[in-house]
């Protein structure tokens, strides 16, 4: 029961995102060839909002739910391991048409053939997560 109130949120979270057409392919697919701004939009407020979030929670000093106040880590200052990354999550997201968070809310409505998809994906993380330590971080 403790855990109900975050698959509720996933629940809305995923019912919003498909009624928006955020997990379509083809919005994908306008938004890789810069023929509709649909997607970008959808990305632009999900930073904006992200954005502002993090500085209220910095300014107020907030806290989470154990009561523990919310302390944001400086991140790497190595930034070719960010662009090398994010390369190849766009190129496996624009090849597939989809990336994680879709996949599941797709799977979920009844596309079947994105199992594939998903094993791919979490033979992806498999591979990462054993030759992590051999990667430059």
């Amino acid at each position: 029961m403790k855990m109900s109130r975050f698959i509720i949120i996933g629940i809305l979270l995923g019912i919003t995102l498909y009624k928006s057409e955020a997990v379509s392919w083809f919005r994908i697919y306008e938004m890789f060839h810069f023929q509709s701004f649909h997607m970008y939009g959808i990305i632009c407020s999900a930073i904006a909002v992200g954005v502002v979030m993090v500085q209220l929670i910095k300014r107020f000093h907030m806290k989470s739910v154990e009561g523990v106040e919310i302390k944001f880590n400086p991140k790497d200052s190595h930034w070719p391991r960010y662009i090398i990354g994010g390369t190849i999550f766009g190129l496996g997201w624009a090849l597939a048409g989809i990336c994680p968070g879709p996949m599941f809310i797709l799977l979920g409505s009844g596309y079947t053939v994105l199992v594939v998809f998903l094993l791919a994906a979490m033979t992806g993380t498999f591979v990462y997560g054993y030759f992590r330590d051999k990667l430059p971080h």
